[in-house]
C-alpha cells in the first residue's frame, strides 16, 4: 500500500490517519507552511514545524488546536514516523518526511534553494518517493541572484525619489515582502507598509528576524514623495494607495518573468523575484532526494512530468484541490499559488 493517496481534501496517509495541507477541514492536518493555499481553517487538529507556529496561528481561528515540533523531531502517528525539515520557502516552511518500515516519502510543500535571510535554508531529504511542487515547472523560469534584484528595486526607488514620486512596490505580504525588506538598505528613505504587510512583519520580528520599522504615521503626508510603500497586490487600485499622489508602481514576483505580465497589471516595473524554486532548482532538489518515484503537483505539472519521464524517472502527475479560503486568485498564466 502506498504511504500517500489522493482524497477529496488532498494528500492522505492511511497508515498515519492524517492529511497534508488539506483543502477542506479534516480531523488531523499536517501543514507545510502558513500560506492560504496550504493552510485551511476548520480542521480539528494541526501539526506544523515550530518556526512556523506563529504564522499558522495568525492564519487560523483563535481556538485552533495547533501542535508544533522542532525541525527534525520524529513524531509517531499510527504506523508511521513523521518529521519536518526546512524547505527554504518562508519562515517555518517545511518538507514533511514520512517513514514506515524503512520506506520513506517526502512531501516538499513549497520550496526554494536560493538563500533567504528570513528562513532556514532548504534541506535535501533522501527518500523513495518525492512529492514536489511545480509552480514554475517550465525551463523559461530561471531566477537571477536575489541581491541583484533587490539592488534594482533600490535603484528604482532612488530614481523615483529624485523625480518627486512615491514608489509603490506590490509584494505578497507573507514571506516575499519580508525577504525584500531584510535585504533592503532601509536607510535610503522612509518606509510605509500596508497593514497586512506590517502585521506579518511584526510576527517575523518577534521570531528574531531583523526587519526595518515603518515611518511614524504622523509624518506620512510629509514623506510620501520619498517613500517606498510596500503593499499587498490586493491593494492595487485602492483608496489607501491613492492618498500617496504621483507614484511609480512595481510588482516583485516570479510571474514577472512572463511576457506581458507587467502590462496586464498596468505596472511601471516588474521585478523577477520568487520564493519558489525555478526550473534548475526543481531538477536539483529532485536529484538530491534520490527518489525513485516523483509525484508532481501545484503548477506546471505536465511539462515537469514529461521531462522527468524523458530522462528515465518514474513521474506521476497529481491533481490537488485549492482551499476555499485561499487568498490566491488564479490568473491566466497559472498564478495559482501565493508568490
Amino acid at each position: 500500500m502506498a504511504l500517500l493517496e489522493v482524497r477529496e481534501p488532498g494528500l492522505y496517509c492511511p497508515a498515519g490517519d492524517f492529511h497534508i495541507d488539506p483543502a477542506l477541514p479534516v480531523d488531523r492536518a499536517l501543514i507545510t507552511h502558513a500560506h492560504g493555499d496550504h493552510a485551511c481553517r476548520g480542521s480539528r487538529a494541526y501539526l506544523t514545524a515550530l518556526p512556523g507556529e506563529a504564522l499558522l496561528r495568525a492564519r487560523m481561528d483563535d481556538n485552533a488546536a495547533i501542535q508544533a515540533e522542532p525541525y527534525g523531531a520524529s513524531i509517531r502517528m499510527g504506523e508511521v514516523s513523521v518529521s519536518f525539515h526546512p524547505s527554504g520557502h518562508i519562515l517555518g516552511s517545511s518538507q514533511i518526511r514520512i517513514e514506515r518500515r524503512g520506506e520513506v516519502w517526502v512531501v516538499s510543500g513549497d520550496y526554494k534553494l536560493a538563500p533567504d535571510p528570513t528562513c532556514a535554508p532548504f534541506e535535501p531529504v533522501r527518500c523513495h518517493t518525492f512529492v514536489t511542487e511545480s509552480t514554475f515547472g517550465l525551463p523559461i523560469f530561471r531566477w537571477s541572484d536575489a541581491a541583484q534584484t533587490v539592488a534594482e528595486i533600490q535603484q528604482w526607488w532612488r530614481v523615483n525619489r529624485q523625480s518627486g514620486r512615491a514608489s509603490i512596490l506590490f509584494a505578497y505580504p507573507v514571506g516575499k515582502a519580508q525577504r525584500i525588506l531584510s535585504m533592503l538598505d532601509a536607510g535610503a528613505g522612509p518606509l510605509i507598509f500596508h497593514e497586512p504587510v506590517e502585521r506579518i512583519n511584526a510576527i517575523y520580528r518577534a521570531e528574531g528576524i531583523a526587519l526595518p520599522l515603518p515611518a511614524d504615521a504622523s509624518v506620512y503626508a510629509s514623506v510620501y514623495s520619498a517613500a517606498l510603500i510596500v503593499a499587498s497586490p490586493l491593494a492595487q487600485g485602492s483608496a489607501w494607495l491613492r492618498r500617496f499622489g504621483p507614484a511609480s508602481t512595481a510588482f516583485a514576483s516570479g510571474w514577472m518573468r512572463i511576457r506581458g505580465a507587467r502590462r496586464r497589471r498596468s505596472l511601471d516595473r516588474g521585478f523577477v523575484l520568487s520564493d519558489h524554486a525555478d526550473w534548475p532548482e526543481l531538477l536539483q532538489a529532485i536529484e538530491q532526494s534520490g527518489a525513485e518515484t516523483v509525484w508532481v503537483t501545484h503548477g506546471y505539472v505536465a511539462p515537469l512530468v514529461h521531462w522527468l519521464q524523458e530522462h528515465g524517472r518514474q513521474a506521476v502527475p497529481v491533481e490537488l484541490a485549492m482551499p476555499a479560503n485561499s487568498e490566491a486568485a488564479p490568473a491566466p498564466e497559472g498564478e495559482a499559488a501565493p508568490e
